[in-house]
């Protein structure tokens, strides 16, 4: 390690050696404003400490002169390279020299505790990185020799995450090429930290207490500023839910504080503390009016470094005498980047697609049509866009994740979309034409082609097509992948596979598809087509019941001719009020509620509904059809269940011997109630992951800030999951899978064959690939059966 680069002195062909976090906060701080002083560990000292590990694990010992070219898909080796590589990080010693420059770099501040944060860089590309901060993190430790050490090894050791790998090697970025350098600070105990937002239509600040570490976490709801550019006045500011906030651990006053226990204690940052905040301090603004000037005075001089677009974190130090604020991360979006044309999110739906942007923006509601093949531009969306999403060539939203309403509309349609760009609404001009990749998760500007003709206007926006629909020549919409292509299969798998769909446009493209019948049939999607932007309580109450048995018959008829003699799984109506902003505000509940009236607690409620729905079954049946079977949603406990059943028999659906009744395993409590519901009558479940995963972990998967830690691999589900089929071999009841887990983390797909689940229901876009990796996973137990029984003999 030859140098250290000072934030106050790094230069511009430093960028590789520093990367961007170090880079733009070196800009910024060279030129007036206020950041907290820092060093910066140059990417060639990772370089070099790899190559001094003396390690008899070959790939290790190569790591420095390797692509570590791996298979992500193969869930398995993923994990176990990962592992061996950070153990081999984490066990090797840093160099003494390193180490004590280090230190005797940080005592010129004075401080107790240093933070050491991930700053990378990818040259000679024009690629963005996105936000990362899901994989890496900062990492708190004292200011002496050995935690400095075990800090930067930790620090380090995060390039080697399983989810690291997964993510650069999907990026298409050798890990060779990733300059991963780290940030050293001096940390003091912060009066509040926060946010900073800008776009052209308004400003958001945020602020919790303590350390910023609460809301990168996602642990808390910060305050909310909203402020008027031009003026820099308080429009309007909303209060947060503040419970919790952090600290370094020192000796600063505790009046006012009340620690946690100690198992909240991070094992990578032994020394951040946090502590349970008074009542009175929850009820109060974090921010105070003084510093929030503050804060808004530096946003408005930041406009003619950075622009209208920006982002900002900053903090306010407890320094004697008086506090002070500093911004501690600066970043712009990729088009005040010059030659950026790539902007980063999530890839939620796989294809390409090349076509004009259709930008809607703040204060603008859903439209009433789109024009054909665009690519649509938007914050985010809920259910109710479905029906004007049906012609689009590409999806892109702000917000969401990969279980996002977009992204499972998308992956269902067998639109290419990307979820989780940030400020794509702001980036992105109306009529700009652009390339989507639901693979890498890219949405790249496309030069137009100045001898090229197009039908569609450059100026795409909210109000060019409200009165005119006329959709564009080809050239206009070039998509690179067909919606549902499929390949003749080259193996039989026992293993159900199952489809996902709500449309009845579709069943046509499908029904040729490898598959053993429906095995979600998504009611309330299905049935926005036809409620003419009404919830049903509204037909009722308009003494339209007969008009809307008849549509709603006609429609789960559709699917049951469509793949009779296949089964067909029809989940009856679970939507969350909020999510149909559409509907009239009389028949919708909060807007606040996570979980809203759902599942079949709605049904006792108000049974009205439910009991119609159950007569559009019975008609079915009556006319013909037996492959249609009811799948409960929400089920949360035995009494519930049974009472819907009576609701079900009475409605005649069990006196066809081939009826089954099955709920959907979503809620916790049935991993200990599935003995008694199999006792009250339920011949099958179907596993949502997506459910599962946020009630089991305790995040909301709508909500961005916590995208990252919604993860379906968490061991917990991956529990739930193998403890669901094993309870249901041992009931002798089918166990399904219908949640998005197996299409977004194929890898689990040997898991769940060897688990022994029952079926897997999955988009038409995704049938190909789940089949054969259903395939290969079967092929491997029977191999490995094989094996053990020629051990045996």
């Amino acid at each position: 390690m030859e140098k250290l680069y000072w934030l106050d002195q790094i230069k511009l062909q430093d960028r590789a050696k520093v990367g961007d976090k170090a880079f733009y906060l070196s800009r910024i701080m060279q030129r007036g404003y206020p950041v907290i002083p820092g060093f910066v560990v140059g990417a060639e000292v990772l370089q070099q400490f790899l190559e001094t590990l003396n390690s008899s694990e070959s790939l290790v010992a190569d790591l420095p002169h390797s692509s570590l070219y791996l298979d992500v898909s193969n869930w398995r080796q993923l994990q176990q390279v990962a592992g061996r590589l950070r153990q081999e990080i984490i066990t090797a010693t840093v160099p003494a020299p390193w180490v004590s420059k280090m230190l005797t770099a940080a005592r010129e501040w004075e401080t107790d505790h240093l933070i050491l944060r991930p700053t990378v860089m990818v040259p000679n590309t024009t690629k963005a990185l996105g936000n990362i901060s899901g994989l890496l993190e900062s990492v708190f430790c004292p200011c002496n020799s050995e935690a400095i050490a075990i800090g930067l090894k930790r620090t380090w050791s995060q390039l080697f995450r399983a989810r690291s790998l997964l993510y650069w090697q999907r990026a298409g970025t050798d890990l060779q090429k990733v300059n991963f350098a780290v940030l050293v600070q001096p940390v003091r105990n912060a009066i509040a930290s926060g946010l900073f937002h800008a776009n052209t239509s308004g400003w958001e600040i945020t602020a919790t207490w303590g350390l910023g570490v609460a809301i990168a976490n996602g642990e808390v709801l910060p305050d909310v500023y909203y402020i008027q550019p031009e003026t820099g006045q308080l429009i309007e500011q909303q209060l947060g839910s503040k419970i919790l906030a952090y600290r370094v651990d020192n000796t600063a006053a505790k009046d006012d504080l009340q620690s946690l226990p100690q198992s909240l204690l991070t094992s990578d940052n032994a020394c951040l503390v946090a502590y349970l905040l008074e009542e009175t301090k929850q009820k109060q603004y974090a921010l105070p009016e003084e510093y929030l000037q503050q804060v808004i005075v530096l946003g408005n001089q930041l406009l003619s470094e950075l622009g209208n677009n920006f982002y900002l974190e900053w903090t306010l130090s407890q320094v004697n005498p008086i506090p002070k604020l500093y911004l501690t991360q600066v970043s712009a979006p990729q088009s005040a980047i010059p030659n950026v044309q790539i902007i980063k999110g999530l890839g939620a739906a796989r294809g390409r697609v090349t076509a004009h942007a259709y930008v809607i923006g703040n204060g603008q509601s859903k439209p009433e049509q789109l024009p054909q093949g665009v690519i649509l531009v938007a914050k985010a969306i809920t259910p109710d866009w479905l029906q004007i999403l049906q012609n689009v060539g590409g999806i892109i939203t702000e917000k969401g994740g990969l279980t996002s309403h977009a992204a499972i509309l998308a992956r269902e349609l067998g639109i290419p979309a990307v979820v989780s760009a940030t400020d794509v609404t702001a980036l992105i001009q109306p009529g700009e034409r652009l390339l989507v990749d639901g693979d890498r998760g890219e949405v790249s500007r496309v030069r137009e082609d100045i001898t090229s003709e197009s039908t569609v206007p450059r100026e795409l926006n909210h109000s060019s097509f409200e009165e005119s629909s006329s959709p564009p020549n080809s050239k206009g919409w070039e998509s690179q992948k067909p919606r549902f292509s499929w390949t003749s299969p080259q193996a039989i798998i026992a293993t159900q596979l199952l489809l996902n769909i709500s449309q009845p446009s579709l069943i046509e493209q499908v029904q040729s598809l490898p598959v053993d019948g429906v095995g979600l049939l998504r009611s309330e999607l299905m049935m926005l087509g036809i409620l003419e932007g009404q919830h049903p309580n509204s037909w009722l109450a308009d003494n339209r019941q007969a008009e809307l048995l008849e549509l709603w018959t006609e429609q789960i008829m559709q699917f049951a001719c469509g793949f009779a003699p296949r089964p067909v799984l029809y989940r009856s109506l679970d939507w969350r009020s909020h999510e149909l902003p559409s509907f009239p505000a009389q028949h919708q509940s909060s807007s606040q509620a996570v979980l809203g009236d759902r599942g079949i607690f709605s049904y006792l409620l108000n049974p009205a509904v439910f009991e119609l729905e159950l007569a559009a079954l019975a008609n079915v049946q009556k006319a013909g059809y037996s492959n249609v079977n009811l799948l409960l949603p929400f089920v949360r406990s035995v009494e519930e269940f049974s009472l819907c059943r009576q609701k079900v028999e009475q409605a005649g659906l069990t006196q066809i011997p081939q009826f089954q009744l099955w709920i959907m395993a979503e809620v916790p409590s049935v991993l200990f109630l599935l003995p008694e519901y199999v006792k009250a009558g339920v011949a099958g479940i179907s596993i949502g992951t997506n459910d599962l995963t946020q009630l089991l972990l305790g995040v909301d998967r709508e909500q961005e800030q916590l995208a990252r830690r919604f993860n379906e691999l968490h061991p917990a589900v991956m529990g739930a999951i193998a403890q669901l089929i094993e309870m249901s071999k041992n009931a002798g009841i089918p166990c399904a899978i219908c949640g998005q887990a197996p299409v977004i983390y194929p890898e689990i797909i040997d898991r769940l064959v060897q688990w022994g689940i029952t079926a897997i229901s999955v988009e038409p876009e995704a049938v190909e690939r789940t089949y054969h990796a259903i395939a290969r996973a079967e092929q491997r137990l029977i191999l490995e059966a094989a094996r053990r029984q020629l051990k045996g003999g």
